[in-house]
């Protein structure tokens, strides 16, 4: 890891990078590509050593209360959060000044912080956003090796759903001649069910490649599924949009089962759900002896 002093925390639409890079090792991980312009070893992660100042002080200054976000470039639930704790200094001031939060992540390292997100919960609205792309724990181990598998995710969900914390689901992606089988999507979306997620996030069956992470995922591809890179090549080209043969068929599935088991599955509602600030309990604040560090 590495220390800078960042300029700003929070970005137009309120979402806040706490570290940039991680160390999940996710084969696909768009947060790869060079247009994001990240000048250092994608593992050799960035700590923005002065976020949580930024954070205090953007928040102080915010008339207007809304939802604040995390984790959409990178995970903020990686090892090093145990360490360093940045994320739940920043869950403290955003549950003092009446904020609501949600993050997305692929850890259950986030279950640290059930009691924090419950209580933002109980004053305006928390949801926790999880990735899963695989209903095979081997599998998971392999295109996402150092993180928490589905299963785990699985647990968490459940957890936060008995702690009365709204959820919802990214699937994607969906990597053409790994996980678009039926077999697979319906296994993630039995485990929605299951664990009664609010929604589910999907742009399609398929990922996106381009330079810096297709340069990556082709490398994992001849090391994990040998000859697989040479068919995506012959099919896709250099393809930014790389969809799977049998989309259709999989998002009729998709749509259809979401349909059945009442889950939300269009994703501009779910967009719109995840940035609507809602004040339940305006009277329930933290005190500044309970803003000390824990």
């Amino acid at each position: 890891m590495h220390f800078v002093t960042a300029k700003g925390i929070l970005s137009p639409k309120n979402g806040m990078n706490l570290y940039r890079g991680c160390s999940h090792g996710c084969i696909y991980c768009d947060s790869r590509s060079k247009c994001y312009h990240m000048e250092h070893d994608f593992e050799d992660i960035e700590v923005k050593e002065n976020a949580v100042d930024l954070l205090a002080c953007a928040l102080k200054h915010r008339r207007k209360k809304c939802m604040i976000g995390t984790g959409s470039m990178t995970d903020p639930y990686v090892p090093l959060e145990m360490e360093l704790g940045n994320v739940r200094k920043a869950l403290r001031l955003i549950c003092a000044h009446g904020f609501g939060f949600t993050v997305i992540t692929k850890s259950d390292r986030i279950l640290r912080d059930l009691d924090l997100l419950q209580e933002i919960n109980e004053k305006t609205k928390c949801v926790v956003q999880m990735t899963l792309t695989t209903y095979d724990e081997d599998l998971c181990r392999k295109i996402e090796p150092n993180v928490s598998t589905t299963m785990e995710r699985f647990e968490a969900l459940k957890r936060l759903r008995d702690a009365g914390i709204p959820t919802v689901v990214w699937l994607t992606p969906v990597l053409p001649f790994i996980n678009d089988t039926a077999e697979n999507i319906s296994g993630i979306l039995d485990l929605c069910a299951e664990a009664d997620v609010y929604g589910i996030i999907c742009f399609g069956m398929g990922l996106t490649l381009r330079e810096g992470n297709r340069e990556y995922f082709y490398a994992q591809l001849d090391r994990l599924f040998p000859r697989l890179k040479e068919k995506y090549m012959r099919t896709y080209g250099n393809q930014y949009i790389i969809e799977s043969p049998d989309s259709r068929h999989l998002m009729d599935l998709f749509h259809r089962t979401c349909e059945q088991t009442g889950i939300i599955h269009h994703n501009e509602q779910i967009f719109r759900y995840l940035h609507t600030f809602e004040e339940k309990n305006p009277a329930r604040q933290l005190s500044l002896w309970d803003l000390g560090m824990n």
